[in-house]
């Protein structure tokens, strides 16, 4: 598999890079605004070529799926772009910047025939994987209630992810993970009520927001995500009429891999691996696109994603980010 990346961004590293270099597939190819840094780039990861421009990846005949990690805001629009060139595309998310946006890039996506799919990499990991296994055995008993939180320090002030223009927000970049394990979790949850606070200086951008859920079958629940929180807090609860199980870090498991489950008054504590989640979403990514396997996240889920996103900015009396 022939990896290009578009843009030099932090995450790259850790969701494409280390992955690709631990199953084996290849980094072709990378582009940034600058060239330069670019090229500083693909020397310091051993990238094959730097190219001038985002465009310039696409068109080269080497790479076979374009990972999408720029701003928010660009998702979309480059998802669209890198379809259009007849590549494959792993995009982080949000996979657009509102609704009608990623309705409008599943369409071409559906009629390209191409891999187009959003990096929701938690639900590739033992530990999500235990709390479904957990809900589909009944040994929690009937599930009432799911809880998920995602918290993080704050970013610099002059972060893309405090910029509404570049569809910012707390929401946008954790609340999307939180929203994400209600659906993954749970059944068709809508969004009952919402709250959310602004970011001082950053008119229409949420610092934080908490949304309570309402899932088809009755069980209820609450996302929560801050973006400017003293710790790191990424949890899941899951709580049935006869015991619960609580993720410690369902996001990123590779950095706490506890899975906490308590079934008729007596608690154990299973360790489901600290193998990073970005190596298992790009293993079945390979092996779908080899045909081995199907892709566990598809273009309706990512729709479906971005609806409830919109969903909860509107409860929450703000408004869904706007389409670059």
């Amino acid at each position: 598999m022939r990896i290009g990346i578009l843009g030099a961004a932090r995450i790259a590293e850790r969701a494409i890079v280390d992955p690709a270099r631990a199953i084996g597939a290849r980094i072709v190819a990378v582009a940034a605004r600058d060239p330069e840094r670019a090229k500083a780039y693909a020397a310091q990861h051993g990238i094959e070529k730097a190219h001038a421009t985002y465009d310039d990846v696409l068109a080269d005949p080497e790479v076979d799926l374009v990972y999408n990690p720029l701003a928010n805001s660009l998702h979309g629009p480059w998802n669209l772009r890198a379809i259009a060139a007849g590549k494959h595309v792993l995009s982080e998310k949000p996979f657009a910047s509102n609704a009608a946006e990623a309705r409008a890039v599943a369409e071409v996506a559906r009629a390209s025939g191409l891999t187009v799919v959003e990096a929701f990499h938690h639900v590739h990991h033992p530990v999500v994987r235990r709390l479904r296994a957990l809900l589909d055995s009944g040994e929690l008993g009937e599930l009432r209630r799911i809880e998920s939180y995602f918290r993080v320090p704050a970013p610099p002030d002059t972060d893309p992810r405090w910029q509404l223009e570049l569809a910012g927000g707390a929401l946008m970049d954790l609340g999307c993970y939180t929203l994400h394990l209600q659906r993954w979790l749970g059944s068709s949850p809508r969004v009952v009520t919402a709250r959310a606070g602004e970011r001082a200086g950053h008119p229409g951008v949420d610092e934080w927001l908490e949304a309570d859920l309402e899932h088809a079958d009755g069980v209820t629940g609450i996302a929560h995500c801050h973006m400017a929180a003293p710790t790191l807090v990424a949890t899941c609860r899951l709580v049935g009429t006869r015991g619960e199980a609580v993720a410690h870090n369902a996001v990123l498991p590779h950095l706490d891999d506890r899975v906490t489950i308590t079934v008729d008054g007596e608690e154990r504590t299973e360790h489901l691996g600290t193998r990073t989640t970005y190596t298992y979403q790009l293993e079945a990514l390979v092996a779908h696109l080899r045909g081995e396997h199907p892709f566990p996240l598809d273009l309706d889920d990512a729709v479906e994603q971005a609806e409830l996103l919109d969903a909860a900015y509107t409860a929450a009396g703000m408004s869904p980010r706007p389409t670059h």
